[in-house]
Protein backbone atom coordinates (compact mmCIF):
# COMPACT_ATOMS: atom_id res chain seq x y z
CA UNK A 1 0.00 0.00 0.00
CA UNK A 2 1.34 3.62 -0.58
CA UNK A 3 1.89 5.43 1.60
CA UNK A 4 0.05 9.44 1.32
CA UNK A 5 2.13 11.93 0.71
CA UNK A 6 0.47 15.19 2.27
CA UNK A 7 0.06 17.84 -0.62
CA UNK A 8 0.58 15.46 -3.44
CA UNK A 9 -3.43 16.08 -4.76
CA UNK A 10 -3.03 19.85 -4.19
CA UNK A 11 -0.01 19.71 -6.47
CA UNK A 12 -1.55 17.33 -9.14
CA UNK A 13 -4.81 19.37 -9.29
CA UNK A 14 -2.59 22.63 -9.63
CA UNK A 15 -0.71 21.29 -12.59
CA UNK A 16 -3.57 19.82 -13.93
CA UNK A 17 -4.85 23.52 -13.85
CA UNK A 18 -1.87 24.72 -15.24
CA UNK A 19 -2.12 22.49 -18.58
CA UNK A 20 -5.75 23.12 -18.80
CA UNK A 21 -4.72 27.23 -19.17
CA UNK A 22 -1.94 26.25 -21.52
CA UNK A 23 -4.07 24.70 -23.73
CA UNK A 24 -6.81 27.13 -23.93
CA UNK A 25 -4.48 29.53 -24.74
CA UNK A 26 -2.81 27.74 -27.25
CA UNK A 27 -6.41 26.97 -28.84
CA UNK A 28 -6.78 30.43 -29.12
CA UNK A 29 -3.68 31.75 -29.86
CA UNK A 30 -4.13 34.85 -32.37
CA UNK A 31 -0.84 34.41 -33.83
CA UNK A 32 -1.24 30.87 -34.83
CA UNK A 33 -3.39 32.02 -36.91
CA UNK A 34 -3.20 33.76 -40.52
CA UNK A 35 -3.79 37.17 -40.29
CA UNK A 36 -7.03 37.83 -42.12
CA UNK A 37 -7.18 39.37 -45.55
CA UNK A 38 -8.73 43.26 -46.00
CA UNK A 39 -8.54 46.12 -44.22
CA UNK A 40 -10.11 48.11 -41.32
CA UNK A 41 -13.06 49.72 -42.21
CA UNK A 42 -14.85 53.05 -40.21
CA UNK A 43 -18.28 53.40 -39.52
CA UNK A 44 -18.90 57.62 -39.11
CA UNK A 45 -21.84 57.40 -36.89
CA UNK A 46 -23.97 60.25 -37.91
CA UNK A 47 -21.86 61.22 -40.56
CA UNK A 48 -19.84 63.95 -39.53
CA UNK A 49 -21.49 65.75 -36.50
CA UNK A 50 -21.30 68.06 -33.57
CA UNK A 51 -20.17 65.94 -30.03
CA UNK A 52 -22.11 66.50 -27.09
CA UNK A 53 -21.36 65.80 -23.30
CA UNK A 54 -22.68 62.03 -22.35
CA UNK A 55 -22.67 62.65 -19.11
CA UNK A 56 -26.29 61.19 -17.16
CA UNK A 57 -27.93 61.50 -20.11
CA UNK A 58 -31.32 59.59 -21.26
CA UNK A 59 -33.53 59.14 -23.98
CA UNK A 60 -35.21 62.61 -23.38
CA UNK A 61 -31.99 64.62 -23.34
CA UNK A 62 -31.38 67.79 -25.82
CA UNK A 63 -28.12 66.63 -26.77
CA UNK A 64 -28.35 69.60 -29.38
CA UNK A 65 -28.17 71.80 -26.15
CA UNK A 66 -24.33 70.54 -24.61
CA UNK A 67 -22.69 70.25 -27.92
CA UNK A 68 -18.75 70.85 -27.74
CA UNK A 69 -17.39 74.07 -29.03
CA UNK A 70 -17.73 73.69 -32.66
CA UNK A 71 -14.46 73.10 -34.52
CA UNK A 72 -16.39 72.35 -38.01
CA UNK A 73 -19.33 73.06 -39.68
CA UNK A 74 -21.39 69.81 -40.40
CA UNK A 75 -24.45 68.62 -38.87
CA UNK A 76 -25.55 65.23 -38.39
CA UNK A 77 -27.68 63.68 -41.11
CA UNK A 78 -27.43 66.52 -43.59
CA UNK A 79 -25.94 66.36 -47.38
CA UNK A 80 -22.66 68.21 -46.37
CA UNK A 81 -22.19 65.44 -43.33
CA UNK A 82 -22.80 62.66 -45.44
CA UNK A 83 -20.50 63.92 -48.34
CA UNK A 84 -17.47 65.14 -45.66
CA UNK A 85 -17.23 61.48 -43.70
CA UNK A 86 -16.64 60.25 -47.56
CA UNK A 87 -14.01 62.53 -48.19
CA UNK A 88 -12.61 62.12 -44.74
CA UNK A 89 -12.00 58.00 -45.21
CA UNK A 90 -15.35 56.36 -43.95
CA UNK A 91 -16.18 53.04 -45.41
CA UNK A 92 -19.91 53.07 -44.14
CA UNK A 93 -22.22 55.77 -42.85
CA UNK A 94 -24.77 55.73 -40.32
CA UNK A 95 -27.58 57.80 -40.95
CA UNK A 96 -30.99 57.96 -39.14
CA UNK A 97 -34.65 57.44 -41.25
CA UNK A 98 -37.68 59.13 -40.08
CA UNK A 99 -40.80 58.22 -42.63
CA UNK A 100 -42.68 61.33 -43.34
CA UNK A 101 -46.76 62.15 -42.83
CA UNK A 102 -46.43 62.26 -46.91
CA UNK A 103 -45.03 58.78 -46.92
CA UNK A 104 -41.00 59.88 -48.21
CA UNK A 105 -38.39 59.43 -45.88
CA UNK A 106 -36.26 61.82 -44.21
CA UNK A 107 -32.97 61.80 -42.57
CA UNK A 108 -33.13 62.69 -38.78
CA UNK A 109 -32.07 61.65 -35.46
CA UNK A 110 -34.43 62.97 -33.04
CA UNK A 111 -38.14 61.33 -32.22
CA UNK A 112 -39.65 65.16 -32.42
CA UNK A 113 -38.49 68.27 -34.11
CA UNK A 114 -38.11 71.06 -30.70
CA UNK A 115 -34.82 70.04 -29.47
CA UNK A 116 -32.71 70.70 -33.02
CA UNK A 117 -35.16 73.13 -35.08
CA UNK A 118 -37.21 75.62 -34.79
CA UNK A 119 -39.82 73.39 -35.27
CA UNK A 120 -42.24 71.73 -33.03
CA UNK A 121 -43.87 67.86 -32.66
CA UNK A 122 -43.30 64.64 -34.10
CA UNK A 123 -41.33 64.21 -37.62
CA UNK A 124 -43.64 61.84 -38.29
CA UNK A 125 -46.12 64.27 -38.06
CA UNK A 126 -45.03 66.76 -40.96
CA UNK A 127 -44.65 65.96 -44.50
CA UNK A 128 -41.06 66.36 -46.40
CA UNK A 129 -41.65 69.91 -47.63
CA UNK A 130 -42.55 70.86 -44.10
CA UNK A 131 -39.46 69.12 -42.41
CA UNK A 132 -37.46 71.16 -45.24
CA UNK A 133 -38.71 74.15 -44.65
CA UNK A 134 -37.24 73.90 -40.84
CA UNK A 135 -33.81 75.40 -39.37
CA UNK A 136 -31.83 72.39 -38.54
CA UNK A 137 -29.03 74.14 -36.62
CA UNK A 138 -31.28 76.14 -34.81
CA UNK A 139 -31.17 74.24 -31.23
CA UNK A 140 -27.54 73.78 -30.94
CA UNK A 141 -25.56 75.59 -28.09
CA UNK A 142 -22.73 75.19 -26.55
CA UNK A 143 -22.44 77.46 -24.04
CA UNK A 144 -26.02 77.06 -22.26
CA UNK A 145 -27.82 79.25 -24.20
CA UNK A 146 -25.89 82.31 -24.40
CA UNK A 147 -24.77 81.69 -28.44
CA UNK A 148 -26.38 79.21 -31.13
CA UNK A 149 -23.54 78.96 -33.67
CA UNK A 150 -25.88 77.21 -36.26
CA UNK A 151 -28.57 79.08 -35.81
CA UNK A 152 -30.18 80.02 -39.38
CA UNK A 153 -27.53 77.98 -41.20
CA UNK A 154 -29.47 74.60 -41.16
CA UNK A 155 -32.20 75.81 -43.33
CA UNK A 156 -33.42 73.48 -45.70
CA UNK A 157 -30.64 70.80 -44.46
CA UNK A 158 -33.01 67.92 -43.41
CA UNK A 159 -32.65 65.66 -46.34
CA UNK A 160 -34.78 63.14 -48.54
CA UNK A 161 -33.32 59.23 -48.47
CA UNK A 162 -32.79 60.14 -52.26
CA UNK A 163 -30.91 63.01 -51.99
CA UNK A 164 -29.12 61.15 -49.32
CA UNK A 165 -28.26 58.31 -51.70
CA UNK A 166 -27.38 60.15 -54.34
CA UNK A 167 -24.60 61.99 -52.25
CA UNK A 168 -23.58 58.94 -51.12
CA UNK A 169 -22.93 57.12 -54.03
CA UNK A 170 -21.17 53.71 -53.99
CA UNK A 171 -20.51 54.82 -50.21
CA UNK A 172 -21.97 51.98 -48.43
CA UNK A 173 -25.23 53.38 -45.84
CA UNK A 174 -26.00 51.94 -42.63
CA UNK A 175 -29.48 52.82 -41.73
CA UNK A 176 -31.36 53.05 -38.18
CA UNK A 177 -34.46 52.26 -37.35
CA UNK A 178 -35.65 54.76 -34.67
CA UNK A 179 -39.29 53.10 -34.35
CA UNK A 180 -40.88 49.27 -33.50
CA UNK A 181 -43.15 50.22 -36.80
CA UNK A 182 -42.50 47.24 -38.91
CA UNK A 183 -43.55 48.75 -42.14
CA UNK A 184 -41.10 51.43 -41.68
CA UNK A 185 -38.57 48.42 -43.11
CA UNK A 186 -41.09 47.61 -46.33
CA UNK A 187 -40.92 51.17 -46.24
CA UNK A 188 -37.41 51.58 -46.99
CA UNK A 189 -36.43 49.26 -48.96
CA UNK A 190 -39.30 50.04 -51.49
CA UNK A 191 -37.78 53.62 -51.68
CA UNK A 192 -34.37 52.12 -51.94
CA UNK A 193 -35.80 49.99 -55.49
CA UNK A 194 -37.56 53.06 -56.52
CA UNK A 195 -34.04 54.78 -56.28
CA UNK A 196 -32.51 52.07 -58.15
CA UNK A 197 -30.28 50.98 -55.18
CA UNK A 198 -29.25 47.49 -54.49
CA UNK A 199 -28.72 47.58 -50.67
CA UNK A 200 -27.07 43.86 -50.42
CA UNK A 201 -24.62 45.00 -53.52
CA UNK A 202 -24.07 48.31 -52.46
CA UNK A 203 -22.97 46.71 -48.95
CA UNK A 204 -25.63 48.53 -46.77
CA UNK A 205 -26.49 47.75 -43.21
CA UNK A 206 -29.69 48.03 -41.39
CA UNK A 207 -29.89 48.11 -37.33
CA UNK A 208 -31.77 49.50 -34.50
CA UNK A 209 -32.70 48.77 -30.75
CA UNK A 210 -34.62 45.87 -30.70
CA UNK A 211 -35.12 42.75 -32.73
CA UNK A 212 -38.81 42.85 -32.87
CA UNK A 213 -40.27 45.47 -35.77
CA UNK A 214 -38.37 47.11 -38.71
CA UNK A 215 -35.12 44.67 -37.72
CA UNK A 216 -37.32 41.45 -37.83
CA UNK A 217 -38.88 42.39 -41.08
CA UNK A 218 -35.79 43.29 -43.36
CA UNK A 219 -34.14 40.38 -42.10
CA UNK A 220 -37.24 38.64 -43.92
CA UNK A 221 -37.26 41.16 -47.09
CA UNK A 222 -33.40 40.97 -47.34
CA UNK A 223 -32.22 37.52 -45.85
CA UNK A 224 -28.10 38.65 -47.51
CA UNK A 225 -27.95 42.13 -46.13
CA UNK A 226 -26.17 42.71 -42.88
CA UNK A 227 -29.16 43.34 -40.51
CA UNK A 228 -28.89 43.70 -36.46
CA UNK A 229 -30.19 45.18 -33.46
CA UNK A 230 -28.25 46.25 -30.05
CA UNK A 231 -29.83 42.76 -28.92
CA UNK A 232 -28.78 39.94 -30.90
CA UNK A 233 -25.06 41.72 -31.16
CA UNK A 234 -25.59 41.33 -27.15
CA UNK A 235 -26.13 37.95 -26.99
CA UNK A 236 -23.57 36.82 -30.27
CA UNK A 237 -20.87 39.28 -28.00
CA UNK A 238 -21.86 37.82 -24.22
CA UNK A 239 -22.38 34.28 -25.70
CA UNK A 240 -18.55 34.84 -27.17
CA UNK A 241 -17.32 35.75 -24.21
CA UNK A 242 -18.63 32.58 -22.29
CA UNK A 243 -17.88 30.15 -24.84
CA UNK A 244 -15.10 31.40 -27.11
CA UNK A 245 -12.74 30.31 -24.45
CA UNK A 246 -13.56 26.57 -25.34
CA UNK A 247 -13.46 27.27 -29.22
CA UNK A 248 -17.31 27.44 -29.24
CA UNK A 249 -18.69 29.73 -31.15
CA UNK A 250 -22.73 30.63 -30.44
CA UNK A 251 -25.21 30.37 -32.73
CA UNK A 252 -26.17 33.93 -31.64
CA UNK A 253 -23.12 35.09 -33.76
CA UNK A 254 -24.18 33.12 -37.19
CA UNK A 255 -24.80 35.83 -39.52
CA UNK A 256 -24.69 38.10 -36.50
CA UNK A 257 -22.60 41.05 -35.50
CA UNK A 258 -20.40 40.96 -32.65
CA UNK A 259 -19.21 44.30 -30.76
CA UNK A 260 -15.88 44.42 -29.07
CA UNK A 261 -15.27 47.54 -26.37
CA UNK A 262 -12.14 48.88 -27.08
CA UNK A 263 -10.97 48.10 -23.18
CA UNK A 264 -12.01 44.70 -23.55
CA UNK A 265 -10.65 43.42 -26.12
CA UNK A 266 -8.55 41.31 -23.88
CA UNK A 267 -11.31 39.28 -22.79
CA UNK A 268 -12.54 37.79 -26.31
CA UNK A 269 -10.65 34.32 -26.98
CA UNK A 270 -8.11 34.37 -30.07
CA UNK A 271 -8.79 38.42 -30.62
CA UNK A 272 -8.10 39.29 -33.37
CA UNK A 273 -7.08 36.68 -35.85
CA UNK A 274 -8.33 33.83 -34.24
CA UNK A 275 -11.52 35.64 -33.64
CA UNK A 276 -12.48 37.00 -36.90
CA UNK A 277 -11.24 33.71 -38.85
CA UNK A 278 -14.26 31.78 -36.12
CA UNK A 279 -16.55 34.85 -36.95
CA UNK A 280 -15.76 34.34 -40.59
CA UNK A 281 -16.90 30.82 -40.80
CA UNK A 282 -20.45 31.73 -39.64
CA UNK A 283 -20.71 34.95 -41.78
CA UNK A 284 -20.47 37.43 -38.29
CA UNK A 285 -19.17 40.77 -38.53
CA UNK A 286 -17.23 42.10 -36.31
CA UNK A 287 -17.12 46.30 -34.71
CA UNK A 288 -14.89 47.34 -32.07
CA UNK A 289 -16.86 50.37 -30.22
CA UNK A 290 -15.20 52.59 -28.01
CA UNK A 291 -14.35 52.35 -24.01
CA UNK A 292 -16.91 50.58 -22.38
CA UNK A 293 -18.23 52.78 -19.39
CA UNK A 294 -16.25 55.74 -21.18
CA UNK A 295 -18.09 59.31 -21.96
CA UNK A 296 -17.60 59.20 -25.44
CA UNK A 297 -20.79 57.60 -26.37
CA UNK A 298 -20.97 54.46 -28.99
CA UNK A 299 -17.89 54.92 -30.92
CA UNK A 300 -14.04 56.13 -30.58
CA UNK A 301 -13.60 59.81 -30.50
CA UNK A 302 -9.76 60.58 -30.33
CA UNK A 303 -7.10 59.59 -32.76
CA UNK A 304 -5.10 58.16 -30.53
CA UNK A 305 -7.52 54.74 -29.51
CA UNK A 306 -6.92 53.76 -33.38
CA UNK A 307 -3.67 52.75 -32.09
CA UNK A 308 -5.10 50.57 -29.62
CA UNK A 309 -6.46 48.57 -31.91
CA UNK A 310 -4.32 45.75 -33.49
CA UNK A 311 -3.02 46.38 -37.12
CA UNK A 312 -4.47 42.92 -38.49
CA UNK A 313 -7.81 43.64 -37.50
CA UNK A 314 -9.74 44.10 -40.76
CA UNK A 315 -13.48 44.44 -39.17
CA UNK A 316 -15.59 47.62 -38.59
CA UNK A 317 -14.86 50.82 -36.34
CA UNK A 318 -17.06 52.45 -35.14
CA UNK A 319 -16.22 56.26 -35.05
CA UNK A 320 -17.92 59.09 -33.57
CA UNK A 321 -15.52 61.82 -34.67
CA UNK A 322 -14.67 60.80 -38.21
CA UNK A 323 -13.36 64.36 -38.52
CA UNK A 324 -10.59 63.59 -36.43
CA UNK A 325 -9.84 59.94 -36.65
CA UNK A 326 -10.21 59.15 -40.40
CA UNK A 327 -7.50 61.51 -41.32
CA UNK A 328 -5.51 59.85 -38.74
CA UNK A 329 -5.61 56.68 -39.70
CA UNK A 330 -5.11 57.43 -43.53
CA UNK A 331 -3.20 60.81 -43.55
CA UNK A 332 -4.49 61.19 -47.43
CA UNK A 333 -8.02 61.57 -46.41
CA UNK A 334 -7.17 65.02 -44.30
CA UNK A 335 -9.25 67.33 -46.22
CA UNK A 336 -9.02 69.65 -43.82
CA UNK A 337 -7.83 73.19 -44.05
CA UNK A 338 -5.18 74.81 -42.00
CA UNK A 339 -7.50 76.66 -39.52
CA UNK A 340 -9.86 73.81 -39.39
CA UNK A 341 -6.71 71.52 -38.27
CA UNK A 342 -5.93 74.23 -35.60
CA UNK A 343 -9.51 74.21 -34.74
CA UNK A 344 -9.46 70.82 -34.75
CA UNK A 345 -5.89 70.53 -32.11
CA UNK A 346 -7.53 72.63 -29.80
CA UNK A 347 -11.17 70.67 -29.55
CA UNK A 348 -9.11 67.56 -29.06
CA UNK A 349 -6.97 68.96 -26.20
CA UNK A 350 -10.50 70.33 -24.44
CA UNK A 351 -11.86 67.14 -24.61
CA UNK A 352 -8.91 64.90 -23.08
CA UNK A 353 -8.53 67.40 -20.33
CA UNK A 354 -12.26 66.81 -19.30
CA UNK A 355 -11.90 63.14 -19.22
CA UNK A 356 -8.64 63.69 -16.57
Amino acid sequence: MKAYIPGAWPKRIAALLALTVLALVLINAWWLADNPRGYVKLVAHRGVHQLYDHTGIDKDTCTASRIEAPYHPHLENTLGSIAMAKRLGAQLIEVDIAPTKDGRIALFHDWTLDCRTNGTGEVRGKTLAELKALDAGHGYTADGGKTFPFRGKGLGQIPSLEEALAVAGETPLLFNFKSKDAGEAELLLAALKAAGRDPVKAGDGFYGGVEAGPVARMRALLPGAWVFSKESAHACTTGYLKSGWFTVTPDACRNGTLMIPLNYQWAFAGWPNRLIERMDKVGARVIVTGPYGGKSGTGLDLPEQIGEIPATFTGYVWVEDIWSIGPALRPAYNKRTPQEESDTARALEARRAARE
